[in-house]
């Protein structure tokens, strides 16, 4: 497996390693539901460096972001961010990404590390020689702050003005002296920040936070904690709710397909999925009790027939009861409604909810 920079760290705080997307990472370093509600009361110091970085640069970059991506990208102001989706010529879905724009001809690509390369290929044949595409993954080192005591924690550490630093925008900034770009972004439903940095100085960086905050309420926090956060925060997770056999309007998020006239990669068929309904829907779905439904797991409705399947499901550490993500057949369940999901044999009554299932208190 591929170790982060802060492999070593991992390690001397006693961290539960697992294998993700071929690196090794911190499932959790003590107890993951301690470090859930970290996040959401204080605050959880994250090891990110997996994901990828591609950027796109070059005078026709602009144009090159907008042939490949769902998202009209090019109108974005300098230091802001969009969340958009890189999809294939029938509208699946490949990635879902951030693409920050540091420049007027700079575009800075976050993809998932599972989808790095194919990303970065996706990005050169699209791009046919328009611009240059560089993966600069293994240059950065990627750590993120995120909870309600975010901000103050940055702030304490040379950001003299970090409420200046918007929601889905990101800066050139220095975090405890070392040189960061310092992006207002994070998947876990709370205020926090995203620290992009040279590898060599991603031990010294995350020390100074993990010091600093600790009287604050700060812990490391691992990929468990990560899961149930962004699931209670209703956030899709590619290879759950986001695959090649989706598109961004099955998912609920049409509203990032940009169907403004210009061509890309997928336009064609969104279009056309933009006018229809589709096959499915992605719901949120609430229990009582404790049985969390799973991924996999048969959605049923009361007649026993089969109406759909989870995508993503756990007990909630915020709301204390199970919470979901399915796939339900359209024009099946409303809100509100109920059903069975079935858990290995178990039928687990379940009900139709709105998503997300938390909203962070602003």
């Amino acid at each position: 497996m591929t170790t982060t920079p802060l492999h070593d760290v991992h390690v001397e705080l006693g961290a539960v390693l697992t294998d993700f997307a071929g690196w090794s990472m911190p499932l959790r370093y003590d107890s993951e539901l301690a470090e859930h509600h970290a996040v959401r009361r204080a605050a959880g110091l994250f090891d990110l460096s997996h994901m990828g970085e591609i950027v796109v640069t070059g005078a026709a970059a602009g144009d090159v972001v907008d042939t490949a991506f769902v998202t009209r990208l090019s109108g974005i102001d300098v230091g802001r961010a969009r969340y958009t989706m890189l999809c294939n010529p029938d509208g699946g879905v490949i990635d879902d990404v951030i693409v920050y724009r540091r420049a007027d001809q700079d575009f800075l690509v976050v993809a998932n590390a599972a989808n790095r390369a194919r990303v970065f290929d996706e990005l050169v044949e699209r791009a046919d020689g328009r611009a240059e595409i560089s993966d600069r993954s293994d240059d950065i080192a990627l750590i993120a702050v995120q909870g309600p005591r975010a901000a103050a924690l940055v702030g304490s550490l040379g950001v003299d003005d970090v409420d200046a630093v918007r929601y889905y925008a990101g800066q050139d900034a220095r975090v405890a002296d070392v040189p960061v770009f310092l992006a207002r972004t994070g998947y876990t439903g709370e205020d926090g920040f995203e620290l992009f940095c040279a590898p060599g100085a991603a031990v010294d960086l995350w020390n100074r936070i993990a010091e600093t905050g600790a009287g604050a309420g700060l812990v490391p926090a691992g990929l468990a904690c990560r899961d149930t956060l962004r699931l209670e925060a209703g956030m899709p997770l590619y290879g759950n709710e986001l695959s090649e056999d989706r598109t961004p309007f099955d998912a609920g998020l049409g509203r990032i397909v940009h169907l403004d006239g210009r061509e890309f990669v997928g336009a064609e068929a969104l279009a056309r999925r933009a006018e229809e309904e589709g096959e499915v829907r992605l719901v949120g779905l609430v229990a009582d009790g404790r049985r969390a439904p799973r991924s996999g797991n048969r959605v049923l409705g009361t007649d026993g027939e089969p109406v759909g399947v989870i995508t993503s499901g756990a007990l909630s550490p915020t709301l204390e009861h199970p919470v979901a993500m399915a796939y339900l057949t359209t024009g099946r369940p409303a809100d509100g409604e109920s059903l069975v999901a079935d858990v290995r044999g178990n039928e687990v009554p379940v009900r139709v909810a709105d998503l997300p299932f938390h909203r962070r208190d602003r």
